[in-house]
């Protein structure tokens, strides 16, 4: 059996995109995933993903961000 391959930056960011979208407007877990989204789609690896993602403010968005970004790459493992 093989294992899937792990997911890309661009594979994140498409999920976390479409996370946010039907999340309401404004609200923690949008921002979250609408920064998630961003950030994967502006950086070329996970680790500089997730060191972007740690200098996020406020500090409720940055650990909402990287719980959702921690969960979506697990995913693909």
């Amino acid at each position: 059996m093989t294992t899937p391959p792990m997911r890309d930056n661009l594979d994140l960011a498409s999920s976390a995109r479409e996370m946010a979208d039907k999340l309401p407007a404004g609200s923690l877990d949008q921002a979250a995933a609408a920064s998630v989204a961003i950030t994967c789609a502006t950086t070329r690896t996970i680790p500089q993903a997730r060191d972007v993602l740690q200098g996020l403010t406020p500090a409720p968005v940055r650990q909402a961000a990287l719980d959702l970004f921690d969960r979506l790459s697990r995913q693909g493992q």
